[in-house]
């Protein structure tokens, strides 16, 4: 599970927060790994490798 939230939104510097989860059996809530900052266009680059791997976004999980 990975999740994409922007950090910082100026009109020249852009930046994201990557999440990284697992989801585990019975459990409602992802356990988080980890969690970096990376700017906007590796984030779209990163997005687009998922997307060719086969990811597809889920639904939002409260």
């Amino acid at each position: 599970m990975l999740r994409f939230r922007p950090t910082r939104w100026e009109r020249t510097y852009q930046r994201l927060e990557i999440t990284c989860g697992e989801l585990l059996p019975r459990e409602p809530v992802p356990l988080l790994k980890n969690r970096r900052e990376i700017s906007r266009d590796k984030a779209l680059k990163l997005w687009g490798e998922k997307v060719k791997a086969g990811w597809v976004p889920c639904p939002t999980q409260l």
